[in-house]
Parts: C-alpha cells; sequence; structure tokens
C-alpha cells in the first residue's frame, strides 16, 4: 500500500485536473497478486485501504489537503459502510470515484464507488461505500464542519447528504464514555 499511496501522493493527483469541492475524483488502480484473498479476488480490507489512497487523491486535488496543512488539521476515518456487487479479480483494472457529499454537525461524509467500464464503456458499480470523517487539530481538539467549509471558501448549498446516510452516521456514533455504551458484554 505505501508504493500506491506515495505514487498518488507525489505523481498521480498533483498531475490530475483541479477539482471543485463538489466534483469526483476518479483514481485509478490495478489488482495485484497481493491485494488477494484465499478465494483468489481482492481481499475485502484492501478494499478500504484503496479508499483511503483515493480520499487522499480527491482532497490533494481539490485544495482540500492544502488548507489541512496550513491550519494544521487532519482527517481521520470515524465510521464507513460498503456493499460489494461484484469481485475485482486478478489483474483487473478499477476506479475508486470519491465524492465529498456533506456534513452533519460534527462531521464530513463521502461516497466512494469502484468501477469498471462495461461493454458500453460506462461505468459499472462493483462496490460502493460511505465514509463518515472527522477533522482533528494537530494541537488537539476537534475543527467542526462550518470551521471547515469556512477555511475551504466552499458553499454548503452544494452539498446534501440524504438522510439515509445521516441516519446512518448517527446511529453509528460510538459515545464519548464507556458508562453511555451500551454492551452485549455486560
Amino acid at each position: 500500500m505505501i508504493f500506491r499511496t506515495l505514487s498518488h501522493l507525489w505523481f498521480v493527483a498533483p498531475r490530475g485536473p483541479r477539482l471543485g469541492y463538489d466534483e469526483v475524483s476518479r483514481s485509478r488502480f490495478r489488482v495485484w497478486p497481493t491485494d488477494l484473498d484465499v478465494l483468489n479476488h481482492m481481499n475485502n480490507g484492501k478494499y478500504l485501504s484503496v479508499m483511503d489512497v483515493g480520499r487522499y487523491d480527491m482532497i490533494q486535488r481539490n485544495g482540500t489537503l492544502k488548507v489541512f496543512k496550513e491550519q494544521d488539521w487532519y482527517p481521520v476515518v470515524v465510521g464507513q459502510t460498503i456493499s460489494y456487487r461484484k469481485s475485482l479479480n486478478p489483474w483487473m483494472r478499477f476506479w475508486i470515484e470519491s465524492k465529498i457529499i456533506g456534513f452533519d454537525d460534527q462531521a464530513v461524509y463521502m461516497e466512494q464507488r469502484f468501477v469498471r467500464p462495461d461493454a458500453n464503456g460506462e461505468f459499472e458499480i462493483y462496490a460502493q461505500a460511505y465514509v463518515r470523517g472527522r477533522i482533528l487539530k494537530k494541537s488537539g481538539g476537534v475543527v467542526y464542519p462550518d470551521e471547515i467549509i469556512e477555511k475551504m471558501g466552499a458553499d454548503p448549498a452544494m452539498f446534501s447528504v440524504p438522510e439515509a446516510i445521516l441516519a446512518w452516521g448517527q446511529a453509528s456514533r460510538l459515545p464519548s464514555t464507556r458508562a453511555e455504551a451500551p454492551s452485549i458484554w455486560e
């Protein structure tokens, strides 16, 4: 993964077209032998790792990474869900489409899709994921969406998170303390 990550950060994203905050980033990959599981298709955990690279490509090309560096902020994933439709097999080329879809009171939501061209040249979805991320300060603390949007200079009206995804985000939040957490273990 380090090779993919560094090649995208140093060579691919800087040469890619600049994107608006509401545009889709498309990053190209290939299924390598090191991506495979015992069933000879891409391992489900590898999808999540490749999604990281796709998100960094997106935030580098839309200028968000520059804002993060200037402000000493960094992104972290706090939740994600993925659905698989078709297998990615050895040596297949595929693309990751990444897009910021919006914010709730604490986090940013992104959609990511693994796609390949079909017989008609249209991109067919092989897997689709939603990611909920937080932005943290290197000095400690959380950056809230209003401040992120302001520093990016983005128009909040360009973003819209579907209600079902907001409900998933709310339902999947972990409580701040152990005492607040329902547990099946106790």
